[in-house]
C-alpha cells in the first residue's frame, strides 16, 4: 500500500487573522468556502486549508505538517514580523536540506523544510 498526503487542514480560532499572517509569511491568496458548516480558506494549489469550526482547535501539539518552502530562513523572518515565534531553529538535516518549526498566528507548530 502506499500512502500519500491528499488534503490538510491548519486549525484557526481566527480565520481572518490567520489568513492575513499565511498571506503575509507565505505569500499566498485565499478563496474563502464553507464546507460542512465550517469556515475555509482554500491554499492556491487546494492540498489544504486553513479551517474553523466546533472540531478544530489551534494546538502546537498535535500533527506536525512541513510546509516546503525556498528558503527557511524568510519564512522565519516573515513570521517574526506578524508575531510568530521560532520553536525549533533551522537546522540541517543532511542530504534532505533544512528544517525549522514556527508559531502562527494561532498557536499551531507548522514544520518549514527546504534545501536552502
Amino acid at each position: 500500500m502506499t500512502v500519500s498526503t491528499s488534503w490538510f487542514e491548519i486549525s484557526v480560532a481566527d480565520l481572518k487573522r490567520a489568513m492575513n499572517f499565511y498571506s503575509h509569511v507565505f505569500g499566498v491568496k485565499f478563496q474563502v468556502e464553507s464546507i460542512h458548516g465550517n469556515d475555509m480558506a482554500i491554499f492556491p494549489n487546494r492540498v489544504g486549508a486553513l479551517a474553523k469550526g466546533d472540531s478544530y482547535k489551534p494546538s502546537k501539539y498535535g500533527t506536525r505538517i512541513y510546509l516546503n518552502v525556498e528558503s527557511v530562513d524568510e519564512v522565519i523572518k516573515k513570521a517574526m514580523e506578524k508575531d510568530g515565534k521560532v520553536l525549533f531553529p533551522k537546522t540541517s538535516v543532511g542530504i534532505y536540506g533544512f528544517v525549522a518549526e514556527i508559531e502562527d498566528s494561532e498557536g499551531n507548530c507548522i514544520a518549514l523544510s527546504s534545501m536552502h
